[in-house]
């Protein structure tokens, strides 16, 4: 466990000494930012609820974030409760404020992927939810860039966030069978 822990702070290391840039900063600051509070996954969610080709794939991540709430915050983060990398790893400089909350698995990240691969496995044009999870790694590599995160947070946020996605997609796809199947008996009377 030892060995782990030390390979996941000289990648980090790695990342501050080499991937690190001025002018990359920003950006990554910006999109670690669009998962706080699952703000820009909620948002999208919500309108995907709006159209009706959509609605299956919105339903599925809201569903998906609340799980992975619940299953990250509430169960792993208090369970495992590790220490943020910045706190143990000498020479690690963070890039935004400290965090008071545990470090594995990430949440940023679970979400991310919760909302992402709800879309993958509901939306009819498979290149959206590919898309979404690109962002999803985008974020997650994001964590590890402003230095609040050990690389297996992130992969544990990741395998949380699409195992809540696969539960909520496969609860919301059996719901909406139901539901033609009671429409298409009313249909038939």
């Amino acid at each position: 466990m030892d060995a782990l822990f030390q390979v996941d702070g000289n990648i980090l290391l790695f990342i501050q000494e080499y991937i690190r840039q001025d002018w990359m900063t920003p950006i990554w600051i910006t999109i670690t930012s669009l998962a706080d509070d699952g703000w820009f996954w909620i948002a999208l969610s919500v309108v995907l609820l709006i159209p009706k080709k959509t609605r299956k794939a919105g339903a599925a991540a809201l569903l998906a974030l609340l799980l992975n709430l619940f299953f990250t915050n509430i169960i792993l983060k208090n369970m495992v409760a590790r220490i943020r990398p910045y706190e143990v790893v000498a020479g690690l400089e963070i890039l935004i404020d400290p965090l008071k909350s545990f470090s594995f698995p990430s949440g940023h990240t679970a979400c991310s992927f919760a909302a992402a691969f709800a879309y993958f496995r509901c939306l009819k044009q498979k290149k959206w939810g590919i898309a979404a999870l690109v962002l999803a790694g985008l974020i997650g590599f994001s964590r590890l860039y402003v230095g609040v995160h050990y690389p297996t947070d992130v992969l544990g946020g990741a395998a949380v966030g699409m195992f809540a996605a696969w539960i909520a997609s496969g609860i919301v796809g059996t719901v909406s069978k139901a539901f033609q199947k009671k429409k298409q008996a009313k249909n038939a009377e």
